[in-house]
């Protein structure tokens, strides 16, 4: 994608600003009684935007406000989600009393900004709605309080499809926002989950964590180290060095890298964002140790003009297991390096079908 296409690209809002807004737009109603088609809400950035209202009601005392959360170009699981609030004026002056709702995750490990027991409505998130319902009283005369319930409709299905669990959030959804806006291709949900998830598997007192890919990977791994608790496995997809550097803050004794071959060819040399963008790199660089520790100049140019990690992988794997040895000290090197060597590194490979191919600690494998 061009410079030019990315420019292009539209900013969304967050989960949090989506619940600022219609913790404004709520309050605006019940002290009003006008409609609003749009409530402005201040960013955390310093910046402000426009955001659309979706629904407004009030019954009994207590105004509901909707907004549909809007991630601009860079759409999540997230996108298009209800997400609401309920409030309600109380008698403590100023008070700006936030609570979770139905489809609000709770927190249940420790870890995160927000200690167990709390809804996982985060700092940012809970500063924006405390701000924006602020604005909202300069409307009504007396100095009253404010109860604000945040909900998200369906939170409960849709963070089944999340990696809340992991992080001990249960029951819903997380509130978050750093800025206030989703910047298209930042990856910033998903870079803070990783963030997330390393802080809460040391605080959860784990001090060896084992970094995957995806999905796949990490049930490979959680079946070879079945001792280790859920937390310890982390999902890091394509942000190698970033993770590492997270290993480091952290301060696990012990790190292991349990990937597929294409990932392990990238890490191997170093790059810091594994995307498959890379994959002529990565084979010229694999033909260049094939051709040094077998001698085969053939099987060298073969590989360079693989198609696949999966097509290389056949063409050195199980016959010439010192490539794999070589592929995993280029790991364990380039991930020192990463962390500063702040963590002790364990590199793994599997094969296409999940069996170890490589492990740093025995060596490459074979299975009959």
């Amino acid at each position: 994608m061009s410079a030019k296409e990315k420019k292009k690209l539209r900013q969304g809002f967050t989960t949090g600003t989506a619940a600022a807004a219609a913790s404004k737009a709520a309050l605006l109603y019940l002290l009003t009684r006008e409609t609003p088609g749009f409530v402005e809400v201040d960013l955390l950035n310093g910046q402000s935007m426009q955001i659309p209202v979706d629904s407004v009601s009030v019954e009994d005392g207590q105004a509901e406000a909707v907004v549909i959360k809007d991630a601009g170009d860079d759409p999540d699981i997230t996108h298009k989600a209800r997400i609401g609030a309920k409030v309600c004026l109380i008698k403590e002056p100023g008070e700006v009393k936030i609570t979770g709702g139905q489809g609000v995750g709770v927190v249940t490990k420790p870890g995160l900004e927000i200690p167990p027991g709390e809804p996982a409505i985060n700092l940012g998130p809970r500063q924006m709605i405390t701000q924006s319902v602020e604005q909202a009283l300069a409307f009504c005369e007396g100095v009253l309080g404010v109860s604000v319930e945040i909900f998200v409709e369906n939170g409960e299905e849709l963070a089944k499809k999340t990696l809340n669990h992991r992080l001990g959030i249960e029951g819903g959804l997380s509130i978050l926002g750093t800025t206030g806006l989703v910047k298209p291709l930042s990856h910033e949900a998903y870079i803070a989950t990783i963030e997330s998830a390393l802080s809460v598997a040391k605080a959860c007192g784990s001090n060896h964590v084992v970094l995957t890919t995806g999905r796949r990977t990490e049930k490979h791994a959680q079946a070879f180290f079945s001792e280790l608790p859920e937390e310890a496995f982390i999902q890091i997809g394509d942000f190698f060095q970033m993770s590492m550097q997270g290993v480091a803050k952290n301060h696990f004794a012990q790190t292991t890298l349990a990937v597929f071959f294409g990932k392990a060819l990238k890490m191997a040399q170093g790059i810091p964002h594994t995307h498959a963008s890379k994959s002529s790199l990565t084979m010229d660089w694999l033909a260049g140790h094939v051709k040094e520790i077998v001698g085969d100049e053939t099987l060298a140019q073969e590989i360079a003009r693989a198609n696949t990690a999966r097509h290389a992988f056949g063409m050195v794997y199980p016959e010439h297991p010192k490539v794999l040895e070589r592929v995993g000290e280029h790991m364990i090197r380039s991930a020192s390096n990463f962390c500063d060597g702040k963590s002790r590194i364990r590199a793994i490979i599997f094969d296409f079908e999940g069996n170890i191919a490589f492990d740093s600690m025995e060596g490459s494998q074979t299975h009959e």
